[in-house]
């Protein structure tokens, strides 16, 4: 495997209305992981990128790392930092935005 840590991100766009978690700042998540991972510098050994729907749309909006496959729902911009520093430095999923999915 390329990366020790993958994040898929959803930005899918529905019609109203549906949540939409890239009506719900799914792109700014995807830009603001984006970033927390170069500031570390990470980016060689993690990436965060945008996906399409992970038929989470209820608790968008919605990420998934992966190899775990551990799925995080309303997930806000101030919880980036929080979600890579636990989870994606120190292995330590963040408890309170897990979804039992």
């Amino acid at each position: 495997m390329k990366y020790k840590k993958h994040v898929f991100i959803c930005n899918n766009q529905k019609a109203a209305p549906k949540k939409s978690c890239g009506e719900a700042h799914g792109n700014e998540l995807v830009d603001a992981f984006k970033a927390a991972l170069a500031e570390r510098g990470l980016l060689k050994e993690m990436r965060a990128q945008r996906t399409g729907c992970l038929d989470a749309c209820a608790f968008g909006p919605a990420l998934v790392v992966y190899p775990e496959g551990i799925y995080y729902g309303n997930v806000q911009l101030t919880d980036v930092d929080e979600i890579v520093d636990s989870h994606l430095v120190n292995n330590q999923p963040v408890e309170r935005l897990k979804l039992d999915y």
